[in-house]
């Protein structure tokens, strides 16, 4: 497979005013040095907790929000020195799925409105060829074509979603950006979703940059995953090889913690100590150094670099944990 989306030391901080509080500016540092590579055809995982900076990551991929510094380079095209026309260009060729599909979607159009606006802004054929082409794209998701002129209020929330996943597709993109796509809805509609999104996946050669803090369905989808805490990647991999022997202290409570839809397997429970600090007063060194049974000196003082531990995982830990300790 060859490279398509390359996204290197990227950041994002965001200044909060409390001017009008009496109270001084803080910066929230919601992205710090984030770097990772999507090859075409392939599904990257971005896991991590609420608030670790997945979705703002995401935002950025379409400059939804201006990254502060780095690169995203798309096919060669660098998006950050990308003028309107060429950003113009790329949003044809990357979509997103929000994760809430109640509030993604216009309630004042109908799904005919909804599918066409991006065909006729892209100029994308005459009225006929529009036609055509929302009906396709309707049923490839799985819904009649009489939802064609129902409101979003009149769907189910998987319904929905599935509206959303066919606003994306529409314009026939070669990159999705899922952010959380799957989380607002039931288990079983979740299911159904993941089998969808994998059909056109492979029907369409799609690449996917998929947000989730579900361990279960970034196994089910996707091919490489990346584990953020603070604004950081602290760990990345094939998704098999992380999940199963993770070399973070995080990624492997992380791991621990989430459930496991198997009844046959051994149940690992698990928990992180202490509160996750604040992403406006990031400690010194390690942001994980004071939840982390392994912290020692270098950890308090040294922020550890993204570094190769084998030649497929990188990890950013003074003192990783090896395979051996999962036999």
């Amino acid at each position: 497979m060859s490279e398509l989306l390359r996204v290197d030391n990227l950041v994002k901080h965001f200044v909060s005013s409390g001017a009008r509080f009496g109270a001084p500016k803080s910066v929230v540092r919601a992205v710090n040095d984030v770097s990772f590579l999507v090859e075409r055809g392939s599904s990257m995982g971005l896991v991590g907790e609420s608030g670790c900076g997945k979705s703002t990551v995401a935002r950025t991929l379409l400059r939804l929000i201006e990254p502060d510094s780095g690169s995203i380079v798309f096919d060669g095209i660098d998006l950050r020195q990308a003028n309107a026309a060429q950003m113009r260009a790329v949003r044809q060729r990357v979509q997103i799925v929000f994760q809430d599909p109640y509030a993604s979607l216009n309630p004042r159009r109908t799904v005919r409105q909804t599918l066409e606006e991006p065909l006729r802004v892209h100029r994308r054929g005459n009225a006929r060829a529009i036609a055509d082409k929302i009906a396709k794209t309707l049923l490839d998701v799985g819904l009649p074509l009489d939802a064609l002129d129902r409101y979003p209020h009149e769907f189910s929330g998987g319904q929905r979603q599935r509206v959303g996943i066919a606003r994306a597709l529409v314009l026939d993109p070669e990159l999705i950006i899922a952010d959380e796509p799957v989380s607002a809805l039931d288990v079983s509609v979740q299911a159904q979703i993941l089998q969808l999104l994998a059909k056109l996946r492979k029907e369409r050669g799609l690449s996917f940059v998929f947000v989730s803090h579900d361990l279960g369905v970034v196994r089910q989808f996707c091919d490489t995953v990346s584990v953020m805490y603070l604004g950081r990647i602290v760990e990345s991999g094939p998704t098999r090889l992380l999940l199963d022997a993770p070399a973070h202290p995080y990624s492997r409570v992380l791991r621990d913690s989430s459930p496991v839809p198997d009844p046959g397997e051994r149940i690992r429970l698990s928990k992180i100590d202490g509160e996750i600090p604040s992403p406006t007063r990031l400690p010194a060194g390690c942001a994980f150094h004071p939840r982390c049974p392994r912290a020692d000196g270098p950890c308090m003082e040294h922020v550890p670099n993204l570094d190769a531990l084998e030649p497929e995982r990188k990890v950013a830990c003074h003192f990783p944990l090896m395979t051996r300790e999962y036999a």
